[in-house]
């Protein structure tokens, strides 16, 4: 220990970082108990998250290539072969994860019990800008796996930028570095994930720590103490004096334990489930690709995939610009006043309902009903219940030609299409002859099937009818069109 003390001493002699960190660790802090004190770790904790990101992205960037004919290779090698590589990437993967969603609830929980009130206001503002930045992480590291899924994700995103009003296409090519998806984006999102949001992340988070050692950590809210920012400071010295405790090491062991937790969950889940897998490397010429972003922006991808194509645009734009500014406003014009959440049931209210469409919305994302149903099975047998052969032939082209992966008849097959349950009974001959000869709003046309092919498939879908139009011989359909999965009211309709 004597030794351990000199070192010590000779290094802070030279150096002077311990007493002046000393000071920081030990500043009081308001007293929390186990009921309110827990609340408080999720902000340290995405610092800890964030530190696991520099450190397995720094080990990953060893290996990893940023060149469009090498990356998925480099990819390969690191989960396959890499020492460690596997669980060094599906920590960074698992570690994104947990800082977008420690980021919101401490956002959440901040907003709840109105921490960004006076004199915290730059507090906030700052996490705002940690919140928005994070998400750019999350956003531009999909593309560094450089497979069939993130290649055709940037172009779906570059895609719904080039919508926007008046910006649009110059903001597809800043996404896209040019024209189309190239070396050149894989390097430019590469900079960005890399060098300058960490650059921006590591100043907000100094900044934002800076601002949480000058305002104080703000206390528990009680019902009727208000915000008064003429009186708040000299009352919130006087509960330091009276109740307050030091950081260190009073409160930090929360801090600590919560930091242990973290990284061993991040640990199992990159053991147990492991990375992202990758698939199959970009190919441009594979035009029947149906890519999804990562679970933290599926719920926005449900919005988009669900509004009609003429609000699309606005949305796209206007929607992340509306956010911002609320968030950036609300510090300001509501700086005062009732923090406890019994006094301000709006705010409970209105994170309540955010949580559901968030989580809602994420359920139909995970659904995905918009896209086509791959792995659809082949409508059975007792289905099709007919002994004509021009019904049995037109119920086998509907298989063949893939109509199970977008039309769903009695449960069988995907959601993106209307269900063709009761088909017969809502389209004559003539409409189903034509929207399958000429297709339309992203169904592609079946010009190319002959006139027996186009007949039987015909005679099969006039034979799906509901029971109370169902004729002899003819295979039962549902009771009624009202229970017709989501693909009947989709704006984006194929049939």
């Amino acid at each position: 220990m004597k030794a351990l003390r000199a070192i010590v001493g000779w290094f802070d002699d030279r150096t002077g970082l311990i007493s002046a960190t000393k000071p920081i660790l030990e500043h009081k802090v308001p007293y929390t108990n186990w009921k309110t004190g827990w609340w408080y770790v999720f902000g340290s904790a995405v610092l800890f998250a964030f530190l696991i990101q520099v450190v397995t992205g720094i080990a990953l960037g060893t290996s990893y290539v940023a060149s469009a004919g090498e990356a998925y290779q480099s990819l390969k090698f690191i989960t396959n072969d890499a020492p460690l590589g596997g669980l060094l990437r599906g920590m960074h993967n698992w570690g994104a994860s947990a800082m977008v969603l420690l980021i919101g609830a401490h956002a959440l929980h901040v907003f709840l019990i109105g921490s960004y009130k006076f004199p915290r206001e730059m507090n906030w503002l700052t996490g705002v800008v940690l919140l928005g930045t994070t998400l750019a992480m999350g956003f531009t590291g999909q593309l560094l796996r450089w497979d069939q899924t993130a290649y055709w994700s940037i172009i779906v995103g570059a895609d719904q930028a080039a919508r926007a009003p008046f910006v649009g296409e110059g903001l597809a090519r800043f996404i896209l570095a040019g024209n189309t998806v190239g070396g050149a984006t894989l390097s430019r999102f590469f900079a960005f994930h890399v060098f300058f949001i960490p650059g921006i992340i590591f100043i907000f988070i100094g900044f934002h720590l800076y601002l949480v050692i000058r305002n104080g950590v703000s206390e528990p809210p009680r019902r009727g103490e208000a915000v008064d920012p003429k009186t708040y400071r000299q009352r919130y010295h006087e509960l330091l004096e009276k109740s307050g405790v030091p950081f260190w090491p009073d409160a930090a062991w929360r801090d600590a334990v919560g930091a242990i937790v973290l990284v061993v969950v991040i640990v199992v889940l990159s053991i147990v489930i492991g990375p992202p897998e990758l698939g199959k490397p970009p190919d441009p010429t594979i035009l029947q690709a149906y890519p999804r972003p990562d679970w933290y922006f599926l719920w926005y991808f449900s919005v988009l995939a669900l509004l009609p194509s003429k609000a699309e645009p606005f949305v796209i734009i206007f929607g992340p610009v509306l956010v911002g500014v609320a968030l950036f406003v609300l510090p300001i014009v509501a700086n005062k006043g009732e923090r406890s959440p019994l006094r301000r049931p709006w705010a409970m209210g209105f994170v309540l309902i955010l949580v559901v469409m968030i989580g809602t919305l994420w359920i139909v994302g995970e659904q995905a009903p918009w896209s086509p149903n791959l792995q659809a099975k082949v409508l059975p047998a007792n289905l099709v219940n007919s002994s004509d052969l021009t019904v049995q032939n037109g119920a086998k082209l509907f298989n063949v030609k893939g109509c199970q992966y977008c039309h769903a008849i009695e449960g069988y097959g995907g959601a993106r299409g209307p269900s063709l349950t009761s088909v017969g009974s809502r389209l004559s001959h003539e409409q189903i002859v034509t929207r399958i000869a000429n297709g339309g709003n992203g169904m592609p046309a079946y010009s190319n099937l002959k006139p027996d092919e186009l007949n039987a498939l015909v005679t099969f879908l006039e034979t799906r009818k509901t029971v109370y139009d169902n004729k002899q011989g003819q295979a039962p359909g549902r009771l009624s069109v009202a229970w017709e999965p989501l693909g009947q009211w989709l704006p984006k309709r194929l049939f």
